[in-house]
């Protein structure tokens, strides 16, 4: 069974749903039969690549709120991610745009390396404050996960992956996917936001009766081939 996840690296929510979804997974027993696929998705494409701003303005001019009110939200979901065992520290953060960090994922993909990374990204980020928007920012954590320096360079700088990480942006988009996290089991249910570890485990019950229908109601005693043992 596949489950995708499509994200960003600077979706707070995702990390959460990220928790969410290996809590679901640590409950489900047919936990070694599914593949787990992160997905790229963008939440703001339009932001020029090579800058970055602070993060706390940005989101108060976008919803329209004051930075006031901005900062209850980050304390709202600081206190949600702690309880996922995340240490957020999202007061100082910047912005910027996260093309090459999927980019960067796709090529760690090609070694096995995609889930490793996605987490040390998402930790850097969000509990270390790290950036991870450019080059020189990402080449560390590519090298962390085990990847060859002068590839991830090169990788990086032809952007041959630029294609794959707009395509997966694309096929979001036809499943219906409008935020993110966004899951996707064996595309065929779906489920969107940071959902709580119970329904995701539901989902996954639910997917995994589907595909295997004959194995949904345990063995109990009964007859076989004419005869019955009592």
């Amino acid at each position: 069974m596949q489950v995708e996840v499509w994200s960003d690296v600077v979706c707070p929510w995702c990390y959460i749903g990220k928790r969410r979804l290996e809590s679901a997974l640590e409950q489900f027993p047919q936990r070694d039969q599914v593949e787990v696929v992160w997905r790229s998705f963008q939440l703001d494409p339009s932001v020029p690549e090579g800058q970055t701003h602070p993060t706390l303005p940005a989101l108060a001019a976008k919803y329209g709120r004051t930075e006031d009110e901005m900062q209850d939200m980050q304390r709202h979901v600081t206190e949600v991610a702690a309880g996922e065992g995340l240490d957020y520290r999202l007061t100082s953060q910047l912005s910027g745009n996260t093309l090459l960090a999927h980019e960067l994922l796709h090529l760690a993909a090609e070694h096995g390396k995609r889930n490793e990374l996605k987490e040390l990204l998402l930790h850097a980020y969000f509990e270390e404050g790290r950036p991870v928007f450019d080059l020189e920012s990402l080449v560390p954590f590519a090298v962390q996960v085990g990847l060859e320096e002068a590839e991830v360079r090169a990788a990086l700088t032809d952007r041959r992956h630029l294609s794959a990480v707009r395509a997966e942006g694309e096929t979001a988009q036809a499943l219906g996917a409008t935020g993110v996290p966004f899951f996707v089991v064996d595309r065929k249910y779906g489920a969107a936001g940071a959902q709580p570890a119970e329904l995701l485990l539901q989902l996954l019950e639910r997917a995994w009766a589907d595909a295997n229908p004959l194995l949904t109601v345990p063995a109990a005693e009964g007859c076989a081939d004419g005869s019955c043992a009592v």
